[in-house]
């Protein structure tokens, strides 16, 4: 099989092609096409990459371009992991949202939105180019806002648009192995969208374990997201929510902890990200040094995730087990396996909802278990949301929809309406500076008028 991953030179890249090291299956992916337009970066990733392949028998192969239309044709699977304005991008989406007094994040709220803006349309492209380059492929999408942009996708691919994150897996997994569960034995009752969702269940053998759990306050406490929200607001909704809903249920606590950081996390990936990107360019270095040079960025990285929102829930530093790897790479080598392979395969996905709830439409991304063969991801069955769910999923549907019609039309209406329509921010006026102050922050959005 031939996979092109889009971004290719993006730091995230080593876990992908680290989780292909590992597949040594009839039918595995032979060959990796990495593209980017920054020509410095793809060929420091390529570097990473061989000095993962040193000494490994028959790794796949590795050729980098920066020509997109040259990637694509020929490619049975197409990984999409760009970030349009990079990480300067993502500073300015997240300082611009604090300096209104609304939160800074590159996925949820006005940073997620200003992010969605610019890379629905480019996201659309990719999708044409693919229709008509590599019809049969099919794309993972694991670009932010994954949910939006797969929706976005989907418009042109239909079900070959399947998006994937990390975060119900690791949720699951954690949730499983506090219960003595192994996770690959469990159902994992997720339901929502992407990082907006609830584990409602964990079934081990028609059995809910569940409940075992949100009655032990040590238990419960002893993990990420039981040290995020706390015993009694988890036992209150009778669920564990995605550590991305701690941004709703305790906005105005994180909120004041990312106004008081030094930096975004933004600004820090983009100084960090520089650093490593230097280091590992260095010509001349001893066989390795790449590698190890990305591996030591990535710990640090990992070590300060969500670091405000655990400051603001005095949770503390994260646990050896949060910084396991194992996450969207290994989602997107089973869903590669199941498809290409018929290897059927339950994974937690961004797919069209298909009436799986029925508070949406048939065409809305949603994030919920599917069963995948050589046909695709299908979404299984759910039980209805609780409204309280209902009212958040629906709103912020409601403005994915507004950032997908500003992006066809050029409407600054719609833009403005998608910013001031979401939970997180609470004013129109304040919408309308939002909008205007990043026109001025990024080219891309020079389309909305």
């Amino acid at each position: 099989m031939r996979l092109t991953i889009l971004g290719g030179g993006g730091f995230r890249v080593p876990l992908v092609y680290g989780a292909l090291l590992g597949d040594r299956a009839e039918g595995r992916v032979a060959h990796v096409t990495l593209y980017d337009e920054d020509p410095g970066r793809l060929t420091t990733v390529a570097r990473v990459l061989a000095d993962q392949a040193r000494g490994v028998a028959d790794a796949p192969a590795v050729t980098a371009t920066n020509d997109l239309d040259e990637a694509l044709r020929g490619a049975d699977f197409v990984f999409s992991a760009i970030r349009v304005g990079g990480l300067d991008g993502r500073a300015a989406d997240e300082r611009v949202a604090l300096a209104e007094g609304v939160l800074g994040q590159e996925t949820v709220g006005a940073g997620g939105i200003a992010y969605g803006l610019r890379t629905v349309p480019v996201a659309r492209d990719l999708a044409a180019r693919v229709a008509r380059l590599a019809p049969d492929a099919w794309v993972i999408n694991f670009t932010n806002p994954a949910g939006l942009v797969t929706e976005a996708m989907a418009e042109t691919l239909g079900d070959r648009a399947i998006g994937i994150c990390d975060s119900p897996v690791g949720l699951g997994r954690r949730i499983a192995r506090l219960l003595g569960v192994r996770p690959e034995d469990a159902w994992i009752d997720y339901v929502g969208l992407n990082h907006l969702g609830w584990v409602r269940g964990l079934r081990v053998a028609g059995r809910d374990e569940l409940p075992r759990l949100l009655a032990d306050t040590e238990a419960l406490e002893s993990f990420e997201e039981g040290r995020l929200f706390g015993a009694d607001w988890l036992r209150s909704l009778g669920a564990v929510p995605n550590e991305y809903l701690h941004y709703y249920y305790f906005n105005r606590e994180t909120v004041r902890a990312y106004r008081e950081a030094g930096q975004t996390r933004g600004a820090f990936l983009r100084e960090q990200q520089r650093a490593f990107y230097a280091e590992a360019d260095r010509p001349g270095g001893a066989p390795g040094a790449a590698l190890e040079a990305w591996e030591r960025t990535r710990a640090e990285r990992e070590a300060t995730y969500m670091a405000e929102n655990r400051e603001a829930a005095g949770a503390g530093t994260r646990d050896a087990s949060d910084l396991e790897s194992g996450g969207y790479e290994q989602v997107a080598l089973a869903l590669m396996r199941a498809i290409a392979r018929d290897e059927r395969a339950t994974l937690i996905l961004n797919v069209r909802n298909r009436g799986t709830l029925a508070a949406l439409d048939a065409e809305a991304v949603v994030e919920v278990p599917c069963l995948v063969d050589a046909n695709g991801a299908h979404p299984v069955a759910v039980d209805p949301l609780p409204y309280h769910a209902v009212g958040l999923v629906t709103s912020v549907k409601a403005v994915e929809r507004e950032v997908l019609a500003a992006a066809a039309s050029g409407s600054r209406d719609a833009a403005v309406k998608a910013f001031a329509l979401h939970p997180l921010v609470d004013s129109v006026a304040v919408a309308r500076r939002l909008l205007e102050r990043y026109g001025r922050e990024h080219p891309g959005l020079a389309y909305l008028r």
